[in-house]
């Protein structure tokens, strides 16, 4: 019942899911690109909608009443930016200590313009073997999705240039476009 309420709201909206779920029970999805708190919301039911459970890292502050309560029952993991090392590390222990954990994340790491995105999901996903999905919200089609897996290799900055390459080439509109930049 919830998958269909989750597909209604997308389609009341607007937006086209393209896909479904990874196939892999453990996972990093990334979600690009990331302008607007609202890409959180379309991800989340999107990827409720397919039959997707994933969790996310949300910065702490969000976490205070009332949003608290619904960010956590949405799948946020709160998280102090302050320190980024520690938070790769709980994440990493985290993944390590269950058998299903898809995590969903923004590799620019803000809502704000970055040309230099965040390889803290580099650092998990090589540590914990899991694989790594591009997805996106693409405002300017209303798609979102899951597109590829893309293989890492052991050279964090050229496969960071590879994706951010992957991801220019798809053409994306956030929901605000002059906070993504692609070049």
């Amino acid at each position: 019942m919830w998958r269909k309420f989750c597909r209604f709201i997308l389609k009341i909206w607007g937006w086209t899911p393209v896909g479904g779920t990874a196939p892999e029970d453990k996972c990093i999805l990334l979600g690009v690109p990331h302008t607007s708190i609202w890409d959180f919301v379309v991800a989340y039911l999107f990827y409720q909608s397919v039959g997707g459970k994933a969790l996310c890292m949300v910065k702490e502050e969000f976490f205070k009443w009332p949003l608290g309560p619904v960010i956590r029952k949405m799948g946020g993991i709160p998280v102090n930016r302050k320190n980024p090392s520690s938070i790769v590390l709980s994440v990493i222990k985290e993944m390590n200590k269950v058998d299903k954990f898809h995590l969903a994340i923004a590799p620019e790491g803000t809502r704000q313009p970055v040309r230099k995105w965040k390889a803290g999901f580099h650092t998990i996903a090589r540590e914990t073997g899991v694989p790594v999905y591009l997805c996106y919200f693409d405002w300017g089609t209303k798609r979102v999705g899951i597109a590829e897996k893309v293989e890492l290799t052991d050279d964090a900055r050229a496969d960071m240039a590879r994706i951010q390459q992957m991801y220019e080439e798809m053409h994306l509109v956030g929901k605000h476009p002059e906070k993504y930049i692609t070049h």
